[in-house]
């Protein structure tokens, strides 16, 4: 099997190569909207939203070209989501994947604008018969639902605002469990789950990628917790010591807790992908990779 990360590194090129040709497609959009777009979504990203995606639709053996629009629209609605996380009135961070935010670099005003536009252009984009027409219509109608309610009240937006509100309070662990369940972990699972979709699983299969993906999920904000306690800034590439006023697991499971937390999910994560046999390789390969990431 090829090296992890040049499989990491060879699918960030087709994601983003891929985004370049939907954005090419846009007309008559200002320029200060796509220059505003487009620092963003080409920023040092992980890509592992979509990356999962595509990594779960060759585990189940089927190509990836039908996957490809579904995936660059979940990059899109992430992205948005860190514009809008990075704004004064949210998160009132500086920098983002070692770069200032977007707000920094072309006002709030068009920040704002540049998420929405985000937004938006992605279920266009799924939607578009242009890039989905070997799809059928009850295959899209079921993904932009699993997308929407993934990214929104019930969903990633839903636990950014209970982020929000609970910013500077105690809280619990009930709490922590929502947010984190919510803001991060849904958008991954569902990535997984639309990579399961496009390669054809079901029943069984669908439920135990499913638990992947959410396990997975999970662990990926625990890590993003560990690290703003005890990461370097240089390396993860925004500024660190921010979490201290919100709820993470290093506030109320401790940090051997959390660490441990991390260890049980990824282990029960691979247990949910046996069945795929050697084809789960890739698949718990970026489990750990997930789990074990600086940045």
């Amino acid at each position: 099997m090829r090296d992890l990360q040049s499989y990491i590194n060879e699918k960030k090129i087709l994601i983003e190569n891929t985004l370049r040709e939907i954005f090419a497609s846009f007309k008559e959009v200002p320029g200060i909207l796509r220059d505003s777009m487009e620092y963003m979504i080409f920023s040092d990203g992980k890509k592992i939203r979509p990356i999962l995606a595509i990594a779960t639709c060759e585990a189940l053996g089927k190509p990836i070209q039908n996957l490809l629009p579904f995936a660059c629209a979940i990059e899109m609605i992430h992205t948005y989501s860190l514009i809008h996380d990075d704004l004064p009135s949210i998160d009132n961070d500086d920098l983002r994947r070692g770069k200032p935010t977007c707000h920094k670099v072309f006002g709030e005003a068009i920040a704002i604008l540049a998420g929405d536009a985000l937004l938006t252009e992605a279920f266009r984009i799924m939607s578009d018969k242009r890039y989905t027409e070997n799809v059928s219509s009850r295959t899209v109608k079921r993904i932009i639902f699993e997308i929407a309610q993934a990214a929104g009240a019930e969903g990633m937006v839903g636990g950014q605002v209970m982020d929000v509100l609970y910013d500077g309070q105690e809280g619990s662990k009930t709490i922590v469990d929502f947010i984190h369940l919510h803001k991060t972990c849904a958008l991954i699972k569902a990535s997984v789950r639309v990579g399961a979709i496009i390669g054809g699983a079901k029943g069984k299969e669908l439920k135990a990628l499913s638990r992947y993906g959410e396990c997975v999920g999970l662990a990926f904000q625990i890590v993003d917790d560990i690290l703003d306690y005890e990461g370097d800034e240089n390396i993860v590439g925004k500024r660190l010591k921010k979490d201290e006023r919100k709820q993470t697991y290093v506030k109320h499971y401790g940090l051997t807790t959390s660490k441990l937390k991390i260890e049980k999910l990824i282990e029960e994560a691979i247990s949910n992908i046996h069945f795929l046999g050697d084809n789960s390789i890739l698949l718990k390969e970026l489990a750990l990779y997930i789990a074990n990431r600086n940045s």
